[in-house]
């Protein structure tokens, strides 16, 4: 017999019932999130200053990131100076995307930014097995200007190129990078959820304090690195 709380026992067609009930909100959640889409896509844009960034073969021009596409999204990776290990929810967060070619039919790059100095930056990449092309922020303003300061937390931003003319479309920082994870919605799928104590659980559902079943950086380094490359 479990010792753990379970959810009630009843028949298919009360589990049915239920199940579509739930259906109404997942299909209105999707519609919403459509409708944030199509607002997304009207946003304004803000002209970016010509940065200059630290990339594997030097000073890099933020327009030359995109290596000739003229679509960009850049998550901003927590950097601490002096660890061996960096944030481990960045480190998750990125380790995800091994597979990126998708991105060139829809003429966009996705590429890390990160504080820290170039050579350490690119040694932490092949020490975690990152696949995504790394670039430093430490000699430019960029980090700090698209919220992203020294540090300071993570962020994504979307950027589209005209031309040599670079434009700021989106950002989103804490909770709202989510919605590019495929880790938070395969678990919240489970019956046990997340199991974080600030969610909202049944009496007697596991719980444990907030981060602590996330991976750390140097299990996910055994995981998926380190990469020679």
């Amino acid at each position: 017999m479990s010792t753990n709380a379970l959810p009630p026992i009843v028949d298919a067609e009360t589990w049915q019932k239920q199940l579509d009930e739930l259906r109404v909100r997942e299909k209105a959640a999707t519609r919403e999130l459509d409708a944030i889409a199509a607002q997304r896509r009207r946003l304004p844009m803000v002209r970016m200053p010509d940065y200059v960034l630290d990339g594997e073969e030097g000073p890099v021009r933020l327009a030359d990131v995109f290596a000739g596409k003229p679509q960009l999204i850049v998550y901003n990776h927590m950097w601490f100076e002096g660890k061996e290990w960096q944030c481990p929810g960045c480190t998750g967060f990125t380790s995800q995307f091994t597979r990126l070619e998708f991105l060139d039919d829809y003429d966009a790059r996705f590429v890390i930014v990160t504080q820290g100095p170039i050579d350490e930056a690119l040694a932490y990449k092949r020490r975690v097995g990152n696949k995504m092309t790394w670039y430093s922020t430490a000699n430019s303003p960029f980090g700090s200007d698209v919220g992203a300061p020294p540090g300071g937390g993570f962020a994504v931003n979307v950027f589209l190129r005209d031309g040599d003319a670079v434009y700021r479309t989106w950002h989103t920082n804490g909770r709202g990078t989510e919605q590019l994870s495929y880790t938070f919605g395969l678990i919240d799928l489970l019956p046990y959820g997340r199991q974080e104590e600030w969610q909202d659980y049944p009496d007697g559902w596991p719980k444990a304090p907030t981060y602590s079943k996330w991976t750390g950086s140097k299990e996910i380094a055994a995981a998926y690195g380190p990469d020679p490359a």
